[in-house]
């Protein structure tokens, strides 16, 4: 892979065969979105076009994939698409806090279309909406008479409903904290202000007048029908499917989370069947290709608490155009040449979990850095190496990738210092790139599950595991009080309970030989405490940030055991009390924003080739909260 090969404006990422992506920038009143227009290549020209409308906060994370492939799916079948973030989610530029969020993402739904419509020079625009964003839809729809059809997948029929939903989900988190400020509401790391709330509470889809409409709703909980069969009664083309795939699309960790080929299907078809036919003869691709390369290839804002221009510059990076990512730039007039590269946490795309990524990304760049946020191959917007499978997350060509990347930032950017940064999947790629030698001064690790090279070991191993070094733990944890008599039933599983036992075993056994040889000063093969000396030899600096409690404490005391005491002032540990794992909750998550630049602005250490690793200093291990 060719990292100087890296390009901006006039890149187009190859979907499929059939149609064409590329990275976009449009204005919606004052503000900036991001989005993709998803064009048709072997089809006619379409009078057609479809903007998808996404859920909300967390099933918005989650079928970030499914999203892309409903996108992919329709451009493929003949219709260009547009799929984009509304403000103050995804890349688009962030919103006030206090305003009402539904409001504005109604007319970011039109500035959509109209700009699909200039961009692939389209004259009818149907919506594809998720969830809440059917609602967002419709709300668009009543003043906008552009748009002929809507798709609804388990649609949110009516927002006081929701609400209810994303209180009950609030009071349902074992670590939930205060609601948002000014009697807004926080759930799953992301908010809805107090006037958001104030409009949902009034809001439903009685309302909607669109001449078509096809409902996909959940077979598992199913809740539209009612919905559909009050359009027909009022005269509208309405038509009411209930399928599966909705849970593993949209309410499943994004590593996990399947696409729903059944309900794009649907959608398809029935866009065949409802939307004006192309114009036969005339091929989409030529005309449509030169449209979309004249659009913003970056843009410009400030932030609220700054006073300096901040650019976003879209890139596309390797020799084949496979590696999407976002590059913030600090103010023209910074000469330090700082940079830091923040990578996949697991299969979220980009932006991090709870759009944390985006948040340090423009707060760095305040402070002089330029900060990359990519996806790795098969992840978010990035393309996928051949015969790779879906939605993995620790894949072989990931050094090479970061390699990639560094080379990047250091060839377009001047960059002389660079740091990554990820949390779990994510540090565990920081490590294994530090360990390659990527030319990197600071790792940051938040939260990673694994540290050494893939063995097979998935991370429900790792969690099942524990590695605690306490059997009678464990036994509570893996034999509950009605074990013997689901024993004595059948219903328990031996040869699998005995070959996590013979695991664990395995696994206190080994931790047991690499202390006996580190105490006697020998190496061990695939150690990670030996690993961790040469990364600290060459100067790297190695920070370890976790929530209290998460399994990733216990696996990096049994991997490197002692010898992660004896790497001084090169590496340390910090804990965070009260968080989840992707740190969802405000509170703890400000607390590790804080945190993270803290330790990103520390200067870099000296190389440490005459260090002792056997020395008697320890690492520094604080605790927040």
């Amino acid at each position: 892979m060719t990292a100087n090969t890296a390009n901006t404006a006039n890149d187009i990422i190859e979907s499929d065969s059939k149609s064409v992506a590329r990275p976009i920038y449009f204005a919606s009143t004052n503000r900036t979105l991001f989005g993709w227009t998803h064009i048709p290549t072997e089809a006619p020209r379409a009078t057609t076009g479809v903007v998808i409308c996404s859920p909300f906060g967390y099933e918005a994370i989650c079928s970030h994939r499914s999203v892309r492939s409903f996108a992919q799916a329709i451009a493929a079948a003949g219709l260009p698409v547009l799929r984009f973030d509304y403000c103050g989610t995804g890349d688009s530029e962030d919103i006030e806090p206090n305003g009402d969020q539904l409001s504005a993402w109604s007319q970011d739904v039109i500035a959509a279309g109209d700009e699909l419509r200039r961009s692939a020079d389209v004259e009818h625009i149907y919506l594809l909406g998720f969830r809440l964003g059917v609602l967002v839809a419709a709300k668009a729809a009543a003043s906008y008479a552009g748009i002929k059809g809507l798709i609804a997948i388990a649609p949110v029929t009516s927002g006081r409903n929701y609400l209810r939903e994303l209180r009950t989900i609030q009071l349902a988190s074992a670590k939930r904290t205060a609601s948002a400020e000014k009697g807004g509401i926080h759930v799953a790391g992301f908010s809805l202000s107090a006037a958001s709330i104030a409009s949902l509470n009034t809001i439903d889809l009685t309302g909607l007048s669109v001449p078509d409409v096809l409902v996909v709703d959940r077979r598992e909980a199913p809740a539209a029908r009612t919905w559909c069969e009050s359009l027909t009664s009022r005269g509208f083309r309405a038509e009411y499917l209930a399928l599966t795939g909705f849970v593993r699309m949209m309410m499943t960790q994004p590593h996990l989370a399947s696409v729903p080929h059944t309900m794009i299907s649907a959608a398809c078809d029935w866009l065949k069947r409802v939307a004006p036919a192309g114009t036969a003869g005339e091929i989409a691709a030529p005309p449509h290709r030169a449209l979309i390369a004249s659009r913003m290839s970056k843009t410009t804002w400030v932030l609220p608490d700054s006073s300096d221009p901040m650019t976003e510059r879209l890139c596309v990076l390797g020799s084949e155009a496979r590696l999407f990512g976002i590059v913030t730039e600090p103010r023209r007039s910074e000469k330090r040449r700082r940079g830091i590269i923040l990578l996949n946490a697991g299969a979220t795309h980009h932006v991090g979990p709870n759009r944390m990524y985006v948040t340090l990304a423009r707060r760095w760049a305040q402070n002089g850095y330029v900060v990359l946020r990519f996806d790795l191959s098969g992840l978010g917007d990035s393309g996928s190496v051949k015969d790779q499978k879906e939605n993995e997350v620790y894949p072989e060509c990931a050094v090479a990738e970061i390699r990639a990347a560094v080379d990047f930032l250091r060839s377009q950017y001047g960059v002389n210092t660079i740091s990554l940064a990820g949390l779990c999947s994510g540090a565990y790629h920081c490590l294994r790139a530090a360990v390659a030698d990527t030319a990197v001064t600071r790792i940051m690790l938040v939260n990673p599950l694994n540290f050494l090279a893939s063995d097979g070991t998935t991370q429900d191993d790792l969690l099942r595991l524990g590695f605690n070094h306490s059997p009678a733990l464990y036994l509570r944890q893996n034999v509950p009080s009605k074990f013997w008599k689901k024993l004595m039933s059948g219903q328990v599983n031996i040869p699998r309970l005995l070959s996590v036992y013979a695991r664990y075993g395995l696994e206190l056994a080994k931790w047991s030989g690499r202390e006996l040889a580190r105490s006697l000063h020998l190496p061990v093969p695939g150690d990670l405490g030996n690993e961790l000396q040469k990364i600290a030899s060459r100067g790297v600096s190695i920070v370890f940030i976790f929530a209290s409690g998460d399994p990733g404490i216990a696996v990096l005391r049994h991997q490197a055991g002692s010898a992660v005491k004896r790497l001084g002032a090169h590496c340390r540990i910090h804990t965070i009390a009260d968080a989840d794992h992707i740190f969802s909750q405000g509170g703890p998550r400000t607390l590790l924003e804080t945190m993270l630049g803290e330790e990103l602005f520390a200067p870099p250490l000296p190389a440490a080739d005459a260090l002792n690793p056997y020395n008697s200093k320890h690492v520094r291990e604080v605790t927040v909260g």
